[in-house]
């Protein structure tokens, strides 16, 4: 399956809205949990799978392949890593995890 792209229909955008394909390619299982891996730098396959948990190495390698094709990452001699592009994507959600424990507290009151 072909990543998301901007103009084309995709999950909840039937005009493509970048933001929507963003959303779109984020959503799908494990993407954001390995970018979230990758913060600190490059990991091989195997160690990039350890800290995903249960993923499957079928699942890992589909994504992986997702987020290439979407130059959030690549493949380098110390493993997968971010690219400049996923970097810059890393910072601008940084900010959610600090929302993401305001938010939580509310709804749990």
């Amino acid at each position: 399956m072909a990543i998301p792209k901007p103009g084309k229909p995709v999950r909840g955008s039937k005009s493509g809205a970048p933001i929507m394909a963003l959303f779109d390619l984020l959503g799908r299982r494990w993407a954001m949990g390995i970018i979230w891996q990758l913060r600190e730098g490059p990991l091989p396959f195997g160690e990039l799978q350890k800290r995903c948990d249960s993923i499957s190495p079928t699942i890992l390698s589909s994504r992986i392949k997702d987020l290439c094709d979407a130059a959030l990452i690549e493949r380098t001699l110390e493993g997968y890593t971010l690219t400049g592009q996923g970097v810059e994507l890393f910072r601008i959600l940084e900010p959610f995890k600090e929302w993401s424990f305001v938010w939580a507290k509310r709804i749990k009151d």
